[in-house]
């Protein structure tokens, strides 16, 4: 399939510097969407749903991102965005103010691991927000999220080992699972609570014919009672994909995404990001992931140049996987 957009460029040049998206929607206006973006050599970028940076925040080295919005939480934002920073070794966390659509900085919490690398946020079933950070050499440390002084503090609740590096991960708080991909092994199950310990089942081991090592970023899509999990397959440029509602995932198919629309392709892809239902002009839903060498329109290249991010209609990969 091809690409319906894409972003600018990240602005470091010929470095591995763009890394991991995410989506948020505004609840009462699906056209106000916004699209966050990891610089891994500089900070966190913001793009509106056409891919036209709307903000940069130059807070340094941010490598996985993910937000929660909706909460009713005492303390907290109703929205909350966050990405791993490998420098400091924790988190920092940044507001929305969803009226002007600008984001700022709130804080920063340290969180240990042995590289603070991959990241994702989740909501446990008693109504508590986690930040789960994934060490580079597969780690993971659960904290809950809280409030003091008006400032953020993470409380950790759990660390387990995953067994060697690992970098993606997704949580689905309707489910109670997390998802963590061990890059060169296999792409596994946990529970979120952190009463569920290290307990877990693998949705693909490596070698497989569904995922090419190295696993990378993880996602999730919601499509009414239907719930995707996506899995970017770097080792060959495609993503996986699975229905993870019922009790055991179910094997939807992979795709690629070729040159088309005056788009290159999306090759050496890293992070994933998914939004169900109405996300601007994409009736039900959008899939944005990295890509590794962003060139000029359709030509390939054979060395590594800028770095970007595409933006893909759901409805496209429901046609090309005959997902009914």
């Amino acid at each position: 399939m091809i690409a319906a957009a894409e972003t600018q460029a990240v602005a470091t040049l010929n470095l591995d510097s763009a890394d991991d998206p995410e989506i948020w929607v505004d609840p009462n206006d699906s056209r106000r969407a916004l699209i966050y973006a990891t610089d891994k050599k500089a900070g966190l970028y913001v793009y509106d749903i056409d891919g036209k940076q709307k903000q940069f925040l130059p807070v340094g080295p941010m490598n996985n991102v993910d937000l929660r919005s909706g909460l009713k939480i005492a303390g907290l934002p109703d929205t909350v965005i966050a990405a791993s920073d490998r420098v400091k070794g924790g988190a920092a966390l940044f507001t929305l103010d969803t009226a002007a659509l600008q984001t700022a900085p709130w804080g920063f919490v340290a969180i240990p691991a042995s590289e603070a690398y991959g990241f994702c946020m989740g909501l446990t079933r008693d109504n508590r927000l986690s930040l789960i950070m994934v060490g580079k050499d597969g780690d993971v440390t659960q904290s809950v999220l809280t409030v003091e002084n008006g400032l953020p503090k993470a409380t950790v609740v759990r660390q387990f080992a995953v067994g060697s590096q690992s970098e993606g991960c997704v949580a689905d708080d309707v489910s109670g699972r997390l998802y963590i991909a061990e890059e060169n092994v296999a792409l596994w199950q946990y529970g979120l609570d952190p009463a569920s310990g290290n307990a877990r089942t693998a949705v693909e081991s490596l070698p497989s014919q569904k995922l090419v090592a190295d696993i990378e970023g993880l996602t999730l899509l919601r499509e009414g009672a239907k719930t995707y999990l996506i899995a970017s397959s770097q080792g060959d440029s495609a993503f996986a994909v699975w229905r993870v509602e019922g009790a055991t995932p179910v094997y939807q198919g992979r795709f690629s995404v070729y040159p088309g629309n005056g788009i290159d392709a999306v090759t050496g892809t890293d992070g994933v990001a998914a939004l169900g239902g109405a996300v601007g002009p994409y009736a039900n839903g959008v899939v944005v992931m990295q890509d590794d060498s962003d060139t000029d329109g359709e030509t390939p290249a054979t060395t590594r140049q800028r770095q970007n991010f595409k933006i893909v209609d759901w409805n496209s990969i429901k046609a090309a996987l005959k997902i009914e």
